[in-house]
């Protein structure tokens, strides 16, 4: 019987275990930080075994092949070890394909993937196509596959994850834009953080095809650079083009293989500049996959959005509070402020990946009248920020954030959210720290 090593026992840990004992594999689950108790549960019902607070390395080298959580890097030595001893080491979405057929719609990029999935999947599902939404978002490839067999599956790809692929190839890629982010795991160098995102083409044949904003200068800057197999198709909201999607007198059109999808973007459930190219991302992969035209045109219009990105909460005293938890680098915040249409007080913060917020600077002197930072290193934020905004609070819990948010606001302000970092210093992940929002807001 060939062995599974698992190491992290996460949402991608789990859902590879499932899978590999579903495949016959014996399992081994081992994860240096305790598993919490839902998980344990999981691998006791399946009769897997497992480990936590530590990595038996002699259990571990035994392996034919390890499954690693992205959260791992490549460069610990146990990883090294396993490299030298020859083990196949792989990422969950590599183990996963390896036992589907299904047809794969992968989608990647700095900010805008998950809205572009949950978009895509909302139209393809509309459209009668047995699909699965699974990866970065919600239940992993594996855990998906383990229980039931899709034919089409929209994945949501970081680039941690792409990193561990091999084999992987989706029909369809997508990436949505490049801007700066976890460059604390590239060595602090953009290119191979770039290089890590277009792994998602390397096994692309001519038969498959590559969506892509064309306004993007870094996309379009390694796509000159570099010999790419797939099919190219581009959207754009400022160039008209013969092939892929754009924008004229404010409507969205589709043009692929001689034929043609037009849409209103008055319709279009989300408004903002993002959100357009997003609807674009979203219409132009259902349109290779031969959706109608009508149920596009519906599913766009009835879409309004995905939890913690720009997210209406409350309003409050004629104040609005809007949760962006899931803005979690510099550029995905820059979408945010930009939106924003009244004087916004930004609650900003959490654990810096290397961000440079000169970026920031312009919309921050425009918009924002004062700023509470939270987290528990804020120095960069202040050293930022500190000239520009005439109130600026340290605050180190989502409860105090608020009720200082709340303090500072007047009728007409908005409350925002947008961390511009990731959110492991106070919370478990985006989702709790965005919950914690809300819940603080309602309390008022």
């Amino acid at each position: 019987m060939k062995k599974l090593v698992v190491l992290g026992a996460g949402e991608s840990g789990i859902g590879a275990a499932l899978l590999g004992k579903k495949q016959g594999f014996e399992v081994f689950v081992s994860d240096l930080n305790k598993i919490n108790q839902k998980n344990k549960e999981v691998l006791l019902h399946h009769e897997i075994t497992w480990e936590d607070g530590h990595h038996t390395i002699e259990k571990i080298i035994t392996a034919d092949i390890v499954v690693k959580s992205p959260g791992i890097p490549d460069t610990i030595p146990l990883i090294l070890k396993l490299r030298e001893k020859g083990v196949k080491v792989v990422s969950e979405i590599e183990f996963a394909f390896y036992y589907s057929d299904a047809t794969i719609v992968g989608i990647t990029g700095s900010n805008g993937k998950t809205t572009v999935a949950t978009m895509a999947h909302e139209i393809l599902r509309n459209g009668d196509l047995n699909v699965a939404l699974a990866g970065n978002i919600g239940n992993s490839f594996a855990r998906t596959l383990a229980v039931s067999d899709f034919q089409f599956f929209v994945l949501e790809l970081s680039s941690f994850q792409l990193d561990g692929i091999i084999d992987f190839v989706p029909h369809i890629a997508v990436l949505t834009n490049l801007s700066p982010d976890h460059l604390d795991r590239y060595d602090n160098d953009y290119s191979k953080y770039i290089e890590s995102k277009f792994r998602i083409l390397m096994n692309q044949s001519e038969d498959d095809y590559f969506i892509y904003d064309h306004e993007d200068l870094k996309i379009q800057e390694w796509l000159s650079n570099n010999k790419v197999n797939s099919q190219l198709i581009p959207f754009s909201i400022e160039k008209e083009m013969s092939k892929g999607t754009y924008k004229r007198n404010n409507k969205l059109i589709i043009t692929i293989n001689n034929n043609q999808f037009t849409m209103p973007i008055t319709s279009l459930g989300l408004e903002g500049k993002h959100n357009l190219k997003n609807a674009m991302a979203a219409a132009t992969v259902a349109t290779l996959l031969k959706i109608r035209k009508e149920t596009i045109r519906e599913s766009l219009e009835n879409f309004h959005g995905v939890e913690h990105r720009l997210e209406k909460v409350l309003r409050i005293n004629k104040v609005n509070y809007i949760n962006d938890s899931k803005g979690t680098n510099v550029n995905a915040t820059f979408y945010a402020l930009d939106s924003m249409e009244t004087p916004t007080v930004w609650i900003v913060g959490g654990v810096d990946k290397g961000n440079d917020y000169s970026e920031l600077l312009p919309l921050v002197n425009e918009k924002v009248k004062a700023i509470i930072c939270l987290g528990l290193d804020n120095q960069k934020i202040i050293d930022a920020f500190g000239n520009v905004v005439d109130i600026m609070v340290e605050t180190h819990s989502m409860a105090d954030a608020v009720q200082v948010a709340y303090r500072i606001a007047k009728a007409g302000d908005t409350v925002l959210l947008s961390p511009a970092c990731s959110s492991f210093d106070l919370f478990k992940n985006f989702e709790e720290r965005g919950k914690m929002f809300k819940e603080a807001v309602r309390q008022l």
